[in-house]
């Protein structure tokens, strides 16, 4: 199955229970009016599209109404498809431009980071790149056996000390490990652990510090981890930790699992930030480089 099959699978829950009935809201309606753009609006909020997001979404329909060029009610799935991806904006590649690259992961525990960096760690290796896996996540149990299950999937290396070592030490022999084997991307897990904030923020400079002395010329990013099944939920815990890291991009995962899909345009338009790569399922190829156009024709067709 290729990548916009499984996607529109994935989003199937979100196509089916909201945007799956602006067909059967337009039947409704003989003209574009205010009484369609309500009932429109409350589709739109359900899906997690977000209220700031959806406001905009109807100014943009009100003024293709007003300019003559949104007259009929089958015009506008087309004119919203339109609108959405321009919202959205295209994704944008990974930046790593020097070898090594650093890709630090950032997210809350459950989230899917650990599954989010073999999906990554097997594309890279797939398009060339010699692959390093830091576990730098040292609280959690059982996180540095389930990252090297997936390390073993993607046929990468990964360099971890043993559970409560200073994610830092790791950090450090994971950047000599990968100067040492003249690997093309050394990719960081960290801990997820919003509740303590402070110590995550310690933890992370920490950690950048390591990175900015040992590798000072190596392009940086730092990727934040998102469960798109927590809806808005989500665009705060991406706020909470921007206060502890400069994020580059969004890992938006369980996009399968999710009647709100409509959250990328939230997340894109509250947060300002790229979405890298979605998730739409759990196996190992189930995960892709962002493409604005295909979300949303899946989305709608």
């Amino acid at each position: 199955m290729g990548f916009l099959a499984k996607l529109r699978e994935g989003l199937a829950k979100t196509k089916n229970a909201i945007f799956g009935k602006i067909d059967a809201l337009l039947k409704h309606f003989v003209k574009v009016d205010e009484d369609l753009l309500d009932e429109l609006e409350e589709l739109l909020i359900t899906a997690d599209v977000g209220v700031n997001t959806t406001e905009e979404i109807l100014d943009r329909l009100r003024e293709e109404i007003k300019e003559g060029r949104l007259k009929e009610p089958e015009q506008i799935k087309s004119v919203l498809k339109d609108i959405i991806i321009e919202l959205i904006g295209e994704g944008e590649e990974l930046h790593l431009n020097t070898p090594p690259s650093v890709v630090l992961i950032i997210g809350v525990n459950g989230a899917g980071k650990t599954t989010s960096i073999g999906k990554i760690s097997k594309r890279l290796k797939k398009a060339g790149k010699k692959v390093v896996v830091a576990a730098a996540d040292t609280f959690r149990a059982a996180a540095i056996e389930q990252l090297s299950v997936w390390c073993d999937r993607a046929g990468v290396d990964i360099v971890h000390q043993h559970e409560g070592s200073d994610p830092a030490a790791v950090v450090y022999d994971a950047i000599q490990y990968t100067k040492k084997k003249q690997a093309d991307v050394l990719i960081i897990d960290t801990a997820g652990r919003l509740h303590n904030k402070k110590n995550l923020m310690d933890e992370l400079a920490k950690i950048n510090r390591v990175i900015s002395r040992e590798l000072p010329d190596a392009s940086r990013e730092n990727l934040l981890v998102l469960d798109a099944t927590t809806g808005q939920n989500a665009i705060l815990q991406a706020k909470e930790f921007s206060h502890a890291a400069e994020i580059t991009g969004l890992i938006l995962n369980k996009l399968d699992g999710t009647a709100k899909g409509g959250i990328v345009l939230s997340i894109r338009r509250e947060l300002g930030l790229p979405v890298k790569f979605v998730g739409v399922g759990e196996k190992i190829d189930d995960m892709q480089e962002f493409d604005a156009g295909e979300f949303v024709t899946a989305l709608f067709e």
